[in-house]
């Protein structure tokens, strides 16, 4: 863990260096000019010499200019390394998260990886500014400051070795019990932040639900679980301070008796006194410095773990060595497919161990010629989404073998692999921008003449070309200014920019009128000839012209022929069938013994 932080200082060596350096030559400065106002009360006032009042007081004038220049340059670099620290946390975060796979992001929520790349990264990069500064400042202060208290009397030292006993077993006992309290604190951390997230995201369902009450309700239950422990916590470290006060004046008060005592019999001076009331306010000052370092690393331990983890992760699907850049064809072969995914566990702070394991495709075996437009039909969690990522490799098959172009999906290039293989999403994703910066994103270099003949074919030039400035019109961020069809236009024509050779249609029309459905699958039919396409629909009518269609039940293919073949010889096609065509609805939950899914 600490060399995967540490990895991160990169270019900031220099400054992560330079700031215990300065830090240090103050701290020299500021435990010297005791000592020098000892002698300045000792052999110039007391002695009634002028001259060494001069010289020692411009002495110490020129210690504190020293000190004060030390301190702003150790404060500077500071600052400049542990900002530059969070900014290259934060970005091995977000370049690690780019390369998982769908199987490497279920293992963690999008609330608690926001949590990781804000609060705990803040968390990490005041630690690491205090660890510059004042984990050297404190001890390098009290060791000097020790050091100067034996030189003017060993005697009087004994009471600072006291106070360094009782405070040292108190803190132990606060911090170690503070310690197990900030690990629960950021678990709380991605509850609250998971609920504001769902909350934003979906406010028109809340709305439209009237549920506000409902979510206020769940913020509160996180919000006050934080709030506990933090209470907790807070408590504990607030011991800090009476604790100190205790030993300072404590300190103060035997220093004092004894001191006293040390001048009258004439073995101390009055200026050594003083100076020695000095060191022991810093000797315990520093203490207390340590004791808040101690309990803010203790927080920042837990943040540098789950940052640590991220950065760390190992995907689960890489590139292979020599891998294949060029996919012969558009063909598709299933052999004897099987995939488990990993249900997320029940807490957000997550590692490769977390959840359980569930199967959601059970030997799958099939073959699709290329230029073959097949159908996909079957209720909500009978598999068909898991079945078409595993052939642009989102995931990967826990046995057998998905081949695309007559090789295994895992000798390919991936990048390579996912531009021949373009999926569009029921759900699909629009960026805030114009309506060409979008459609780009399947090809960044298409002219605004390609983008029309795309949008063409996903009918989406109809509603284009309506906008007062047309493709140049503004998307807002997540397509919240487009309907849902128009939206889906959008995304299937981004999808043909990248002239794949598999289009893969999740259900991607369903906000599409069945007219606007037939005029897609009709254009893409007739242009587009050589292309595989795969229609996962809920309509039998989006997919009842396709050359095949694949019927899927619990993850089981139950079927795989064309439209009239199915109505003669599967049970679930029929019943699909029967039930959409009396109108009661789209397909869904229907199995084949007539219960639900």
């Amino acid at each position: 863990m600490l060399k995967t932080l540490f990895r991160q200082i990169r270019q900031y060596r220099t400054a992560s260096v330079m700031t215990p350096v300065f830090t240090a030559l103050e701290v020299v400065m500021d435990v010297l000019i005791p000592y020098v106002t000892a002698s300045l009360i000792d052999k110039g006032i007391t002695a009634g010499d002028i001259q060494q009042v001069y010289y020692h007081g411009a002495l110490m004038i020129g210690m504190a200019f020293l000190s004060l220049a030390f301190g702003i340059m150790a404060g500077w670099s500071s600052a400049y390394a542990s900002t530059g620290f969070a900014a290259n946390l934060r970005s091995a975060m977000y370049r690690n998260i780019q390369t998982f796979a769908f199987s490497d992001i279920d293992k963690y929520s999008t609330a608690g990886l926001i949590t990781r790349m804000t609060t705990d990264v803040n968390s990490l990069q005041n630690a690491f500014q205090q660890i510059l500064r004042v984990t050297v400042r404190a001890p390098f202060r009290l060791l000097l400051s020790i050091v100067m208290c034996l030189i003017i009397d060993a005697r009087l030292s004994l009471i600072f070795l006291v106070a360094l006993i009782i405070l040292s077993f108190s803190l132990y006992n606060i911090i170690s019990r503070v310690a197990r309290l900030f690990q629960q604190v950021f678990v709380k951390y991605d509850e609250l932040n998971q609920c504001v997230q769902e909350n934003i995201a979906a406010i028109r369902v809340v709305k439209a639900f009237v549920r506000e009450d409902f979510e206020n309700s769940k913020f509160s239950r996180a919000a006050e679980g934080l709030y506990k422990l933090y209470i907790k916590a807070e408590s504990l470290m607030a011991l800090n301070h009476p604790i100190m006060n205790m030993v300072v004046y404590g300190c103060i008060i035997a220093l004092s008796w004894f001191g006293a005592h040390y001048v009258v019999d004439g073995s101390l001076t009055m200026g050594e006194l003083t100076s020695l009331f000095t060191y022991v306010m810093s000797i315990l000052m520093s203490l207390m410095m340590l004791s808040m370092v101690f309990v803010m690393l203790t927080q920042s331990a837990a943040s540098a773990r789950r940052v640590s983890e991220v950065i760390e992760e190992q995907a689960d699907i890489v590139n292979p060595d020599n891998a294949v850049t060029s996919i012969g064809d558009g063909s598709i072969e299933f052999r004897g497919v099987r995939f488990d995914y990993q249900a997320p566990p029940q807490s957000t702070q997550v590692g490769k161990e977390g959840g359980s394991r569930k199967s959601a495709l059970y030997n799958v075996t099939f073959s699709i010629k290329s230029g073959e437009t097949i159908g996909v039909i079957g209720g909500t969690g009978s598999g068909k989404s898991t079945l078409v990522s595993l052939i642009s490799r989102l995931y990967d098959p826990t046995r057998g073998e998905v081949l695309v172009g007559g090789r295994n999906v895992k000798e390919y290039d991936m990048t390579a692999l996912r531009e021949a293989v373009s999926v569009v999403l029921q759900q699909n994703t629009l960026f805030s921008g114009t309506i060409l910066d979008n459609l780009r994103w399947g090809d960044s270099n298409a002219s605004l003449a390609e983008c029309q003949r795309a949008c063409q074919l996903a009918c989406a030039d109809e509603f284009i070309d309506q906008m007062p400035e047309g493709y140049n019109s503004r998307i807002e961020q997540g397509g919240t200014n487009v309907s849902g069809g128009q939206k889906q236009r959008l995304c299937i024509a981004r999808a043909l920019l990248k002239k794949p050779n598999i289009l893969i249609l999740d259900d991607s029309t369903s906000a599409c009128d069945t007219a606007t459905d037939a005029k897609i699958r009709k254009a893409l039919n007739t242009q587009l000839p050589d292309m595989t396409k795969i229609v996962i629909a809920q309509r039998i009518l989006s997919v009842r012209d396709c050359d095949r269609i694949l019927v899927m039940d619990n993850g089981v293919v139950t079927g795989f022929d064309t439209h009239e073949q199915l109505l003669q010889t599967n049970s679930l096609y029929q019943e699909i069938n029967a039930i959409q065509s009396e109108d009661v609805g789209d397909f869904d939950v229907v199995t084949q013994k007539g219960g639900e899914a």
